[in-house]
C-alpha cells in the first residue's frame, strides 16, 4: 500500500515533464508492484485470513490486487498510440487509469464493510471519465448514465443494510466474523446485501449496462471494466457471505437458478452480435454466472473455483478486448461481417487470436480449464440438475470462440484492409504474450497450490 502511494505522489510529481517520462514512470512502477503483490501472494497461499488493522490480507485479496495492477499496466500499454495523439489529454488519461487503480487497490484490500461501500462506489467515477472522455461516439454520454443508473441505484440498499449491522453489531469490520459472529434478517437481508453484487458481476436481467459501456470505452476502459471492475462483484459475495449468513435461503437458490440460465441465454446471444466489443462483453455474462454458481454453491472448491476464473477471465477477457481494438485498427470497423482475412492481413495478430480464443474456450492446459473443472464440481455437488446448464455454457463457450476466430481470421480480406500495423507491432506481441503467460502456466501453479 505504501508502495502503491508513494508512486501515486511521484506521478504527481512528474506532471511537469514529458508525457513519454510520465509514461514510462508508469509502467515501470507498475511492474515493480506487480512482483512485490505477488510474492505477498503466494507467501499467503494455504494460510488463514489474517486481519491487519484496517486492511485484510489473504489469498483472495493479494491475487485480485495483483491482477488490478497488472491489467492496468497493460491497459496503459494498450493506448500507447491514443496517449500519444494529444500531449495535453495523455497526461490526464495516465491519471485517471492511476486514481482507478489506487481505488480498486484499497478496496480489494479494506477490512471495514462501510470503506469497501464506499471505494466500490467511487470507482464507477474515473471508469465514467474513461468512458465520457475518451470514448469513440457520442452514445458514450447513454453508455455512462446506464452504467451510473444500474450500478448506484442496486447498491443502495447495501448501504442501509451496512447501517443496520452498524446500529445492531456496533462494528463493520470483518475481524468480528472470527468469533464466529453474523447478522441474519431473513431474504430481504440476503436480496440487499447480494443486489449490488450480482449488478456488478453481472447477472443475466441485471447486465444491460455492460455492452453499451464496452462498445462505448476506449480500449484501456474496456481491458479494466471486464478484468477488474467485473471481479468486484464476486469479491464482494465472498466477503459478504459469512456475515450476512447467506447459506440454505430460498433467495439464494433463486439467484443461483438466475444465473445460470442467464449464463445459458447470454452465451446463445453472443451468437446474434454483430460487434466483436459486444460478443466479448456478453462471454463475459457467461463465464460470470459460472462464478456465482460457485460462491452459491458455499463449497471450499467452489470459492477457489471461482477466485481462479475471475483471475483467468480478467487477463483473457483483457487480451480479446485488446485485439478487438487492434483489429478495428486494421479494418475501420468492429462488425463480424466485414472483418475477414485476418490471416492474410496480420498473420501475427492472428496467432493471437487463436491463442486467446483457445483459453477463452477453456483449452488445456490454461487456467480457464481449472477453473471451469472446479466450478462444475461445486455447482454439481449443490444440485446434479444444474448439469444441463452447466455443459451447455461450456459448450457454447467452445462454439462461440471458434466462431469468433473463424469468421475473422478466414476469408476474403476487404480492400480497404491494411496490412501492417505501423509503430507499435512490438507493443502488440509483448501485450498479448504477458497476457497469455499466466494463463499457460496454470500447471505449476497449481500443483505449487495443492
Amino acid at each position: 500500500m505504501f508502495s502503491l502511494l508513494a508512486m501515486a505522489n511521484f506521478m504527481v510529481m512528474l506532471g511537469g515533464f514529458s508525457l513519454s517520462v510520465f509514461w514510462w514512470v508508469f509502467v515501470w512502477g507498475c511492474v515493480t508492484m506487480v512482483f512485490i503483490s505477488s510474492f505477498f501472494w503466494f507467501s499467503s497461499l494455504g494460510l488463514a485470513t489474517c486481519y491487519a488493522g484496517i486492511f485484510v490480507m489473504d489469498t483472495y485479496s493479494f491475487s485480485l490486487v495483483s491482477l488490478t495492477i497488472l491489467v492496468c499496466c497493460f491497459s496503459v500499454l494498450a493506448s500507447v498510440r491514443d496517449v500519444e495523439k494529444a500531449e495535453s489529454g495523455g497526461k490526464a488519461f495516465i491519471l485517471s487509469i492511476l486514481v482507478l487503480m489506487v481505488v480498486l487497490f484499497c478496496c480489494f484490500s479494506v477490512s471495514s464493510l462501510f470503506s469497501f461501500y464506499v471505494l466500490f462506489e467511487f470507482s464507477l467515477i474515473p471508469t465514467l471519465f474513461l468512458i465520457v472522455g475518451w470514448g469513440y461516439q457520442p452514445e458514450r454520454l447513454q453508455a455512462g448514465k446506464y452504467m451510473m443508473l444500474y450500478t448506484v441505484g442496486a447498491s443502495l440498499p447495501l448501504l442501509v443494510l451496512i447501517m443496520l449491522v452498524l446500529a445492531e453489531v456496533g462494528s463493520v469490520f470483518y475481524g468480528w466474523m472470527m468469533g464466529g459472529n453474523s447478522f441474519g434478517g431473513g431474504w430481504l437481508v440476503v436480496l440487499c446485501s447480494s443486489l449490488a453484487f450480482v449488478v456488478k458481476l453481472p447477472v443475466y436481467g441485471f447486465h444491460l449496462w455492460l455492452p453499451k459501456a464496452h462498445v462505448e470505452a476506449p480500449v484501456a476502459g474496456s481491458m479494466i471494466l471486464a478484468g477488474v471492475l467485473l471481479k468486484l462483484g464476486g469479491y464482494g459475495l465472498i466477503r459478504f457471505w459469512g456475515i450476512m449468513s447467506l447459506c440454505g435461503c430460498l433467495t439464494v437458490s433463486m439467484i443461483f437458478c438466475l444465473g445460470l440460465v442467464g449464463g445459458v441465454v447470454a452465451s446463445m446471444v453472443c451468437f446474434a452480435q454483430i460487434d466483436v466489443k459486444s460478443l466479448v462483453a456478453y462471454s463475459s455474462v457467461g463465464h460470470m454466472s459460472l462464478v456465482l454458481g460457485g460462491i452459491y454453491s458455499n463449497t471450499e472448491w467452489g470459492w477457489v473455483g471461482a477466485l481462479f476464473m475471475m483471475l483467468a477471465h480478467g487477463l483473457c477477457s483483457s487480451g480479446m478486448f485488446f485485439l478487438a481494438s487492434e483489429t478495428y485498427k486494421c479494418y475501420n470497423t468492429r462488425s463480424l461481417y466485414l472483418m475477414k482475412g485476418g490471416l492474410a492481413v496480420v498473420p501475427g495478430m492472428a496467432v493471437c487470436w487463436f491463442l486467446m480464443c483457445a483459453i477463452n474456450m477453456a483449452a488445456p492446459p490454461s487456467l480457464n480449464l481449472w477453473s471451469e473443472l472446479m466450478l462444475g464440481i461445486s455447482i454439481l455437488s449443490y444440485y446434479m440438475g444444474f448439469a444441463i446448464f452447466t455443459g451447455c455454457m461450456t459448450f457454447l463457450a467452445a462454439v462461440y470462440s471458434w466462431y469468433v476466430y473463424s469468421v475473422t481470421q478466414h476469408g476474403q480480406s476487404p480492400l480497404w484492409a491494411r496490412g501492417v500495423i505501423v509503430a507499435e507491432e512490438y507493443v502488440n506481441y509483448a501485450l498479448c504474450f504477458g497476457l497469455f503467460l499466466p494463463l499457460g502456466i496454470s500447471w505449476g501453479f497449481l500443483l505449487m497450490l495443492l
